[in-house]
């Protein structure tokens, strides 16, 4: 099986635990079958290779998520990245092309395309193989999953079939209705589009080029910043005459906010937290190395990170956005492909922050116009390069570069730093790579 996974989000919606790098899908809340906290992202992987242990995954994403998606499973994706975001046609046309051009998939094989963060069962996945065995039939040029909806919900847009058969030929497609229009649809047997389709790989690719003028992967890489934002369903699904759709009744939930998302924690606290006896139906997620205790609260979600602390009710929390838009704060913490890092102070003229590289892992050698850094090494073995010169590295070992010093440091097991960045023009900005031999 083929699968092409959308991974998009700007963490808004899970605020302090998401940010402009960590978005829901990364969020470690859930327990796998060893007890050990997994994120979305990892537990959607765990599914579908239980389910099919040769699935071809390939994950859709911006540069600012591929290296968290490396962080949380390594080399057993492949990554498509987006150089900007342009919407899922866009996104879907150059993964197609990175399967036909760079992995050598044939134009006859089945591609499933469906979102990376859906909270299902395995049956979920069987249903992905049942729906790339029938695009690999042929008797439509589009196969969708259609959900059974369990209310007139806003939020979905809606595929009416013509049966009430397992699988069946679709009536119309519906986008986003209000309410009202949406209860009709039920009505009429509609079933929730959840974003999920199959196709041969050679039909995407000849609406890809009917659409894009490009030649091959490589070109539409590059001119990827000048094509139109638009969506699959509107740039492609509305327009096909011959759709067909496979009824999904299993267990679907979209977590997209504080007050659903509670709803499959692993459990109503992680984290240091003390609940007292009159606490009803709250949860509390805290990622702080400090206690946090409620008392009498009730219907409530409370969730701390080095972003923010977040007090709300489970009703109040679903209108987060606009009010977390409107911090204006850099993120303070991410995984990346070589370990993660955590601010834990910013200064005006100084930034200190924590640094995990995992084995084997090392930060691209590079130097800095505007700052001074010191490393002071506080557990795990490596070494550090520092203008060409190697040098061991062990607990208590401090490590001072000024600007304009080339540096990088090399993980031998798991070894946790503490930097402090010292100037007055601290940047993300202000950094320029180079390849070790210079």
């Amino acid at each position: 099986m083929n699968l092409i996974l959308l991974s998009g989000g700007s963490g808004k919606r899970l605020w302090p635990l998401s940010n402009d790098i960590r978005s829901k899908q990364f969020i470690k809340m859930f327990r796998n079958e060893e007890g050990e906290l997994e994120s979305m992202l990892t537990r959607v992987f765990r599914q579908i290779v239980s389910v099919d242990p040769e699935a071809r995954v390939t994950i859709a994403t911006s540069k600012k998520q591929a290296s968290t998606i490396k962080n949380q499973l390594g080399d057993r994706v492949n990554i498509c990245v987006e150089p900007q975001r342009r919407d899922t046609f866009p996104a879907i046309c150059l993964a197609a092309a990175y399967l036909h051009d760079e992995l050598q998939v044939s134009e006859e094989e089945p591609v499933v395309v469906c979102p990376v963060d859906p909270y299902v069962q395995d049956d979920y996945f069987e249903a992905l193989k049942r729906l790339s065995q029938l695009a690999q039939q042929g008797e439509a040029n589009l196969t969708l999953m259609g959900i059974e909806p369990t209310y007139p919900s806003e939020k979905y847009g809606y595929i009416i079939p013509v049966t009430s058969d397992p699988v069946s030929t679709v009536s119309t497609f519906k986008e986003k209705p209000d309410e009202e229009t949406a209860r009709a649809y039920i009505a009429r047997g509609a079933l929730w589009n959840g974003g999920v389709f199959a196709f041969k790989l050679g039909y995407l690719l000849k609406r890809a080029h009917e659409l894009i003028t490009f030649t091959d992967y490589q070109n539409l890489f590059a001119i990827y910043g000048e094509q139109k934002k638009i969506s699959f369903d509107y740039a492609v699904v509305e327009q096909e005459k011959h759709i067909q759709v496979l009824r999904y009744p299993g267990e679907w939930l979209d977590l997209g906010s504080w007050n659903t998302f509670t709803d499959a924690m692993a459990s109503e606290t992680i984290g240091k937290v003390i609940l007292d006896d009159h606490c009803k139906d709250t949860q509390v997620v805290n990622e702080l190395n400090i206690p946090i205790l409620c008392m009498g609260c009730e219907d409530m979600v409370v969730a701390a990170s080095v972003d923010g602390i977040l007090v709300s009710t489970k009703s109040r929390s679903a209108h987060i956005k606009p009010y977390v838009e409107a911090i204006e704060q850099q993120a303070m913490y991410a995984e990346k492909s070589w370990g993660s890092f955590t601010v834990l102070d910013v200064q005006e003229d100084s930034m200190t922050i924590k640094v995990v590289l995992l084995p084997g892992h090392r930060l691209s050698y590079h130097s800095h116009q505007h700052r001074n850094e010191v490393w002071t090494v506080m557990s795990g073995q490596g070494c550090v390069v520092i203008d060409g010169m190697k040098r061991v590295v062990r607990p208590g070992d401090v490590i001072t570069m000024p600007a304009g010093c080339k540096h990088t440091v090399i993980a031998d097991t798991e070894l946790k730093l503490m930097e402090v960045q010292l100037g007055t023009e601290i940047s993300v900005e202000d950094k320029q790579k180079f390849d070790e031999e210079e």
